[in-house]
């Protein structure tokens, strides 16, 4: 599940011993937009976000002994030579059993020139028997790495440069509207593929809507100018109403129901206030030099403490049923097979491939 390529294998590598058996798990993956031009002697340059699990592993608690390095770290060397850390997806565990999930960035010029032919062509094969343009592969793997995340963590971080840029919103929409078709990874049809497709429908039904993660969104490199209260009301009213009508809005009010019986004055207000509530918006301000001046709101360190607890004590969404660490790992890379065969985001790539947007 590490590579992105259609060239993975459709059977599972071993799971690693560091993962239990016991049923218990809590996942949480970060999906990232890259190419943001950066304010220093760098801006012509083109560098990744940086990866909140990475850069600050403090926060995370995840060098434990026996366990790999936390996540790589955006250097001044990568910056200087435009390129990305993470290739396809990269896990990490953290001392409370949090299994972390890295991706490579969306929308990234490395990611792109690392997979374009020099007749524009894409070197990963994306669509079954398609021969697709570097441009518009690029556009269904970041998709496709949506849908996994979305349908193997409790928790995705939607991570995106500035108040200003809403491509990841627009990319998480379309994941919500292709997520379809895909188990989680407790579905009984993966640990016994001979169940039919009848039967797994049923199970589907019985079970209710499907499965999604619950989407962190997190605005990083803010200047004081668009910390302020009015600035982050309107921003989050803004959130609400992009998304009023999507999974993430209908999956978090079915669960507060259950969780109250009834839904608070303030959940049942309509409108993007209802929605706004319902989703989880986090800004983080530019980390600055020790010799800058002090933050007029909050700091760069507090709000990522804030956000690590956040995460850490959310209620998110449940698989369908217990599933243990090992079967996780087992299950999620036969969703990365389902997610890579998907008939729904296919067609869409058709789709995208006919509109005249991308070169053929």
């Amino acid at each position: 599940m590490a590579a992105t390529s259609g060239s993975a294998s459709s059977n599972p590598p071993p799971a690693p011993k560091i993962l239990l058996a016991k049923p218990a798990l809590v996942t949480a993956g970060k999906f990232n937009r890259g190419g943001a031009g950066d304010d220093d002697a760098a801006a012509s340059l083109r560098s990744r976000v940086p990866p909140l699990a990475g850069v600050h592993s403090k926060y995370w608690g995840c060098c434990l002994v026996g366990m790999l390095p936390p996540f790589a770290v955006e250097s001044e060397e990568i910056r200087a030579t435009a390129r990305h850390c993470t290739a396809g997806i990269e896990p990490r565990i953290t001392a409370e059993r949090i299994i972390l999930l890295d991706t490579q960035p969306v929308f990234s010029p490395s990611v792109l020139a690392e997979m374009i032919r020099p007749d524009g062509s894409s070197t990963i094969q994306i669509l079954s028997g398609e021969s697709l343009s570097a441009e518009l592969a690029h556009e269904l793997m970041g998709i496709q790495l949506g849908v996994l995340l979305a349908s193997i963590c409790h928790v995705v971080l939607v991570v995106t440069k500035g108040v200003h840029d809403i491509d990841m919103w627009r990319l998480m929409s379309t994941v919500d509207l292709l997520k379809h078709g895909i188990p989680d990874p407790s579905s009984v049809s993966l640990s016994h593929p001979q169940s039919s497709d009848k039967e797994s429908k049923d199970k589907n039904q019985e079970g209710g809507e499907e499965y999604i993660a619950a989407p962190v969104f997190v605005h990083t490199k803010l200047r004081d100018r668009d910390l302020t209260p009015n600035n982050c009301v309107q921003l989050k009213k803004a959130l609400g109403q992009y998304f009023s009508s999507s999974s993430f809005v209908e999956s978090n009010c079915r669960k507060t129901a259950q969780e109250h019986s009834v839904f608070s004055e303030s959940l049942t207000s309509q409108g993007a206030d209802r929605d706004s509530a319902l989703l989880k918006l986090f800004l983080i301000p530019f980390k600055e030099r020790d010799d800058s001046p002090r933050a007029q709101y909050e700091s760069y360190e507090s709000m990522l403490w804030k956000l690590r607890d956040q995460v850490l004590s959310m209620t998110s969404p449940s698989f369908s049923r217990t599933v243990s660490e090992r079967d996780w790992l087992k299950n999620s890379a036969k969703i990365w097979e389902l997610v890579k065969n998907s008939p729904i985001i296919a067609e869409y790539g058709k789709t995208l491939q006919g509109s005249g947007m991308f070169r053929r």
